[in-house]
């Protein structure tokens, strides 16, 4: 079997209240996904099952060590998904807003690149 790529799809998030790295990074993915239809998928490269597709997920952003992973793949709705976040993405000065629980006035910019790749013979 070789692992070929279908697709890459890029997309960015924002988390202006809260100073959560998996908010933003839940976005971005989601973000990255949300304008997209594989067909390709069961048309061109015949999987039967869209959970046989192998979806690599690479996350940019800020506190890296602080997102939860897990909860950033529950954005895909189908695959073998894995997922690599690193130190990246962008904090801009907003404004803190106590009923919004802020910690501090900082937004969290996050960019993802989500691949799908599929095995042929």
């Amino acid at each position: 079997m070789t692992r070929k790529r279908l697709i890459i799809e890029m997309g960015m998030g924002v988390d202006q209240h809260g100073q959560e790295p998996t908010v933003a990074a839940s976005r971005a993915v989601r973000n990255a996904i949300a304008h997209n239809a594989l067909p390709g998928v069961w048309e061109v490269a015949g999987l039967s099952d869209p959970n046989q597709m192998i979806v690599e997920v690479q996350v940019a952003v800020p506190y890296p060590d602080q997102v939860r992973q897990e909860e950033v793949l529950a954005v895909l709705p189908f695959g073998q998904k894995s997922l690599t976040v690193q130190s990246g993405g962008m904090v801009v000065q907003g404004r803190a807003i106590p009923e919004l629980n802020d910690k501090n006035d900082e937004m969290l910019i996050a960019v993802a690149a989500v691949t799908v790749f599929v095995e042929t013979e």
